[in-house]
Order: C-alpha cells, then sequence, then structure tokens
C-alpha cells in the first residue's frame, strides 16, 4: 500500500530555519523593532503550528526521528 502523503520533510525544516534566522535577527538587534511582531507570528503559525503538523505527518510515513524532532521544534514554538 503506498501512502497518499507526500514527503513533510520539507515544511518542517524550512519552517524551522525561517523562524530561526528571525529570532537570530531579532537577538542579534540588526532589525527594527517592529521585526519582533514577524518573528511572534511567525514562530506561532509556521515555526510552531506547521512544524507540528510536519510532526505528525511523519509519524504517520513511519519516520520516527522526524516525527519525533518536528513535533518537538513545533511545540517549542508554539509555547513561546
Amino acid at each position: 500500500m503506498t501512502s497518499a502523503i507526500a514527503n513533510p520533510a520539507p515544511l518542517g525544516l524550512f519552517g524551522f530555519g525561517l523562524t530561526t534566522v528571525l529570532l537570530n535577527f531579532e537577538n542579534a538587534a540588526i532589525s527594527e523593532k517592529t521585526l519582533l511582531n514577524l518573528v511572534l507570528s511567525h514562530g506561532f503559525f509556521y515555526g510552531g503550528l506547521a512544524q507540528f503538523c510536519a510532526g505528525m505527518w511523519e509519524f504517520a510515513t513511519g519516520n520516527t526521528f522526524g516525527a519525533t524532532a518536528f513535533t518537538s521544534y513545533g511545540a517549542f514554538w508554539i509555547s513561546l
């Protein structure tokens, strides 16, 4: 039986990368203060919700490592 779920790793990795870069811009103080709103919104929705969903999809495809990593990082970003 073939899986009808596409590979969720690109969604999880891009969500992790983008939110990490935005947070590092804020930490390095090389951005305006208005970027904080962007970091928080991307952190919750893209870094949190999208990664959490990618982790659940990884679980459905049978990739335990991807499921653990993306679900953990997604839950972390949602908790901020």
